[in-house]
């Protein structure tokens, strides 16, 4: 693509549902919703075409029964599952199916679908893992499909995050309270401080009886909106810091037994018969450059011996001095939460020639940076602006990506990765679909600009597993976002499988050894071999 050329992009528009899109498929022989979603367009800067396209693509299958009990709902105790047609060697290469039939808390197999189930095969002693594809039936039975792709004994693993029945809490929640959890703003003027509960959204809650409502701060660039009850001493223009304020996700009793924790994200009993896969004399391992563009395959790559070798192009491991010459001249701005944060956080640590610069700004929300003026390399690191669960913090301080984005003059020298996610799922699938709108036409509008920037975004990573951040509604929004930018130039570092398969404890953090791939994986698009 040559500098100065108009550039257009096919942007996202009705097609099959493909594997690269999601690692979770449904086979449904009946019409099936989006629980409550919603439908309208006010607001949204998508067409309505696209915004179609997407609820159609995230809908989900309901309890065929109304209000569910605890007990009528998936006991993951009471699960089973069967490796078909096993064989006593398998060759690398080859693939294994896996059949999940799903019961209720009597043991009674179940007749609708909709459960959230995440699958793995793994050799703990190899340390080696990788992603399954699930494919749901619709009539509470399930299939998995494995790639066979390390030499050596393998095993299944089948955990149900949520049943259907506390998906449908999640989704209702979802979409009717966007106050789940509230924020403080705290305004000042002088010795007069007040603090007042603020969010994104003009909901029920906020308003309240409607003395008090409400201080808007409408973004003049993005278009984004923030709300604060309105101080009964301040101006509107006093606010002057922002953080987290509290949770309040009001949950029926039943839906509380629903969602306890005994019967989420647990492994299904039973053992798999051990896989025997034989070493084959053709090399597996990707030979494509890494470039932008790339699809992601299921599975996007595997753990062996705790290195991440990706099916998607061909990745290498950086050594410090790798990790230099790779950066020298390269100016890398971050945007996103604390998962992309683990990002930057890796990199200084990893290279001691990159010094940090004290910017007296908070350490979680940033902005941050670090540098090497001998190689001539910038990085930096900020939030993603509001909304954002964080400690005290200015509200100068708090950027939004689309504005970051506009401000920069791109470049070849140029890398931006940005991710957005974990501070959304709280709120309606339409106020995240309106964030990722804003933000591509940033994207888009750099890329004409100066075509050779590297834009990466990060995928959402599994960790969470309550009412304020489920694996579940992180899943729907990591789909979306796929979505929004799928026909762009942009890279999409895939790190759902990696964090999903992994043998370390479940963190909406991932371990280190984990981020150290992701950080090859990101630096292999940046410096391709």
């Amino acid at each position: 693509m040559k500098s100065g050329t108009p550039t257009k992009w096919t942007m996202l528009k009705p097609m099959s549902h493909n594997h690269s899109q999601a690692q979770y498929t449904k086979n449904s022989q009946k019409p099936t919703q989006l629980p409550h979603a919603t439908h309208s367009l006010a607001n949204t800067k998508i067409s309505t075409e696209e915004w179609e396209f997407l609820l159609e693509m995230l809908k989900w299958p309901s309890p065929t029964i109304e209000n569910p009990t605890p007990t009528e709902a998936t006991d993951p105790r009471k699960c089973t599952f069967t490796v078909l047609n096993w064989k006593d060697n398998y060759t690398v290469g080859d693939f294994v199916n896996v059949s999940v039939v799903a019961r209720n808390g009597r043991g009674v197999p179940k007749t609708y679908g909709g459960d959230f189930f995440q699958a793995k095969l793994y050799n703990t002693e190899l340390k080696a893992s990788t992603f399954g594809l699930v494919v749901d039936h619709d009539n509470g039975t399930y299939s998995v499909s494995f790639a066979l792709l390390w030499p050596g004994p393998a095993h299944v693993s089948i955990r149900l995050i949520h049943s259907s029945e506390a998906v449908q809490v999640l989704s209702r929640h979802r979409e009717r309270d966007p106050d789940k959890i509230f924020f403080t703003g705290y305004f000042e003027d002088g010795d007069i401080k007040e603090n007042v509960v603020c969010n994104a959204m003009k909901s029920p809650r906020l308003v309240g009886d409607g003395s008090r409502c409400c201080c808007e701060y409408r973004d003049p660039r993005s278009g984004e909106v923030w709300f604060c009850r309105r101080p009964t001493s301040l101006p509107c223009s006093a606010l002057v810091y922002h953080s987290m304020g509290g949770y309040q996700a009001q949950l029926s009793t039943n839906e509380s037994k629903i969602l306890d924790r005994d019967n989420t994200n647990i492994v299904l009993p039973g053992s798999s018969p051990v896989i025997n896969v034989f070493a084959q004399h053709t090399d597996i391992r990707e030979t494509k450059k890494c470039v932008s563009g790339l699809k992601t395959p299921v599975p996007s790559g595997f753990f062996f011996k705790d290195h991440w070798t990706s099916l998607v192009c061909c990745t290498r491991t950086f050594s410090k001095s790798d990790v230099i010459r790779c950066l020298t001249g390269k100016q890398i701005h971050m945007m996103g939460d604390s998962t992309l944060r683990q990002w930057f956080e890796y990199l200084g640590k990893a290279v001691p020639t990159l010094k940090p610069l004290n910017l007296h700004a908070s350490g979680r929300s940033g902005p941050l940076m670090i540098v090497d003026t001998a190689s001539g390399t910038l990085i930096t690191c900020r939030a993603h602006g509001l909304p954002l669960r964080t400690n005290k913090t200015p509200m100068a301080d708090l950027h939004y990506i689309a504005n970051e984005i506009d401000n920069l003059a791109g470049g070849e020298h140029m890398v931006i990765a940005f991710d957005a996610w974990a501070h959304f799922t709280t709120y309606p699938l339409a106020f995240y679909v309106n964030r990722l709108a804003i933000i591509r036409r940033s994207v888009v509008s750099l890329l004409q600009r100066a075509p050779r920037t590297l834009v990466i975004i990060k995928s959402a990573n599994t960790g969470f597993k309550d009412i304020y951040a489920s694996d579940w509604l992180t899943w729907q929004l990591d789909c979306a976002l796929r979505a929004m930018f799928q026909g762009l130039p942009v890279v999409l570092i895939d790190v759902w499988q990696m964090t999903s398969c992994h043998y370390s404890p479940e963190d909406i953090h991932p371990a280190s050894i984990v981020i150290e791939n992701e950080v090859n994986l990101f630096l292999s698009f940046i410096c391709p071999q």
